[in-house]
């Protein structure tokens, strides 16, 4: 239950994968879920509505994106996992993002909500063996399996977090 060949991904999301030890996904689920909670314990709520320079997302929308892809990826494994072939559509991160309102809600809510979301996308993965890891399903037109999506899926998250860390704090 290793990290997936980079060359088996489509490109944009390789980065996000590349920065990840080669450590079983559950695992480096768990690391993360603990560091994220971590770090937005430490984010006041006025300090969430905060944005880098204009026209950015705020911390509590950056929230929301990550929810938000993470539902999408998990929602994917789980139909390659079965070995369902058909093609799934892709999303618009901004359409989501604007229609979102994450910046009306508590703080304290969407942390909750990301912890929520992050404990199924393991029990999840938890539940796949190596078969199921390797299975394959296209969205967007691009193959991945289902070992990627939940690599993509770690690394989306520690992007945006690095993102938070460097830019927002």
């Amino acid at each position: 239950m290793m990290k997936p060949d980079l060359q088996q991904i489509p490109e944009w999301y390789r980065p996000y994968v590349a920065v990840l030890d080669d450590k079983p996904i559950v695992e480096l689920l768990r690391e993360s879920l603990s560091s994220f909670e971590q770090l937005f314990g430490e984010i006041t709520e006025e300090k969430s509505l905060s944005r880098y320079a204009e026209g950015k997302w705020s911390i509590k929308e950056v929230l929301q994106h990550i929810m938000d892809t993470e539902r999408i990826f998990a929602y994917r494994a789980l139909r390659f996992s079965r070995g369902d072939q058909n093609d799934l559509s892709g999303f618009d991160q901004n359409a989501y993002v604007d229609q979102s309102m994450a910046d009306r809600r508590p703080l304290a809510q969407l942390i909750h909500e990301f912890s929520t979301i992050r404990r199924a996308t393991i029990a999840l993965f938890e539940g796949m063996d190596d078969a199921w890891l390797d299975r394959e399903g296209t969205a967007n037109s691009y193959s991945l399996s289902v070992r990627a999506i939940g690599y993509i899926t770690v690394g989306h998250q520690v992007h945006h977090v690095n993102i938070i860390r460097n830019k927002y704090l």
